[in-house]
């Protein structure tokens, strides 16, 4: 009797996953539709801003009658931007608005867009409110591929991953963002820069110590595995190892199952000196050498603090070195500031490009 209910309460959770996930994406194949139909009857009038709003305030009207609240003046114009911001990825029929064609084609082409649409309508709602389409593109293919919550893409749209990631690549590297998402490809693709750790809760304006700081970070492990990035897995804290009789601790070891590599994280709470990345070399040397298997790929080190100097960064590391610094904030960014850093950078880069040729 145990294993015929255990069958059974397994079939009917997974009956309930399939039905809510299948009913999600006919909700957003549905408005994604009606913001199509929509736009036809737009097209139809002379006066298009006037005749718009007209015919939305009054399909509001009648379908609140039949289907209640959700189908709101509002709740309609956002359909309509929701097709708008889309229209050019997925082609509909043209025969679609015939009345005749209607019910036979709404079949027909569930199968091929829902696929087209995993998230919820809710995720959709939130990215159409992001102007530029590179961006909406980027932050749509993480929430798919890392199966972000609503209030998981909310934060990392906050915290502006977009243009962390983009300001360490050229023109054609921001495009990939947009077309690939974040491949976790090289070295160069895991790190960020700044790691944004507002989920701690540390006061920007209070002292605590590096230790304070580590123990914040094991406290909300998950929240800091989804900021480092794809792919990483937590190994160990305070990590001992013993050299010439002598111990040493890396603060915080993680592996990164994509880039087959380890990555070592030390923390530091003041401004970044050159006796930091000595030290943290040491310890890439010592885990290349004795820890990392040989079809393994060089260890990553990454010297997470507060203030970080780009020419003594320099000055101190050979070129190559698998050695990274990377300022951390505890504090959501300024997304006007980096908004503008990025232009800038593009800009720049655009410029020094021409100057090559």
């Amino acid at each position: 009797m145990d294993k015929l209910f255990s069958d059974v309460r397994l079939i009917i959770s997974q009956a309930r996953l399939v039905a809510a996930k299948s009913i999600n994406s006919l909700q957003t194949l549905s408005c994604f539709l009606i913001g199509r139909r929509i736009i036809e009857e737009e097209q139809k009038g002379k006066k298009r801003a006037e005749y718009g709003k007209e015919t939305i305030h009054k399909l509001a009207n009648e379908l609140k009658k039949e289907f209640g609240r959700g189908y709101s003046q509002r709740n309609l114009e956002m359909m309509r931007k929701f097709f708008l911001c889309y229209e050019e990825r997925f082609s509909i029929p043209q025969t679609l608005s015939a009345e005749s064609d209607l019910e036979n084609s709404l079949a027909r082409i569930s199968q091929t867009l829902s696929a087209k649409f995993p998230l919820s309508w809710s995720h959709y709602i939130f990215l159409i409110s992001i102007s530029g389409s590179d961006e909406r593109n980027f932050y749509e293919l993480e929430a798919i591929s890392e199966n972000w919550s609503l209030r998981e893409l909310k934060r990392q749209f906050n915290s502006s991953l977009f243009e962390r990631l983009a300001l360490s690549r050229d023109k054609a590297g921001v495009k990939r963002l947009s077309t690939k998402g974040q491949l976790a490809e090289s070295y160069s693709e895991v790190i960020r820069n700044p790691y944004v750790l507002e989920f701690l809760g540390l006061n920007e304006n209070k002292k605590y110590s590096e230790s304070e700081l580590e123990t914040a970070i094991i406290d909300k492990l998950e929240h800091f595995l989804l900021e480092l990035g794809k792919g990483f897995l937590f190994e160990a804290r305070q990590k001992r190892f013993t050299f010439d009789d002598e111990h040493f601790y890396v603060d915080l070891v993680f592996y990164n199952r994509l880039l087959r590599c380890y990555v070592l994280i030390d923390l530091k709470i003041g401004s970044l000196k050159h006796q930091d990345l000595g030290q943290m070399q040491m310890y890439v040397n010592y885990f290349d050498r004795y820890v990392k298997l040989p079809e393994e790929e060089p260890t990553i080190g990454i010297v997470l603090c507060k203030k970080k100097n780009d020419s003594l960064v320099k000055i101190t590391l050979p070129e190559n070195a698998n050695i990274h610094a990377a300022k951390y904030l505890t504090y959501l960014p300024d997304k006007v500031s980096l908004k503008k850093q990025l232009e800038e950078a593009q800009r720049e880069w655009e410029q020094n490009h021409e100057t090559e040729i």
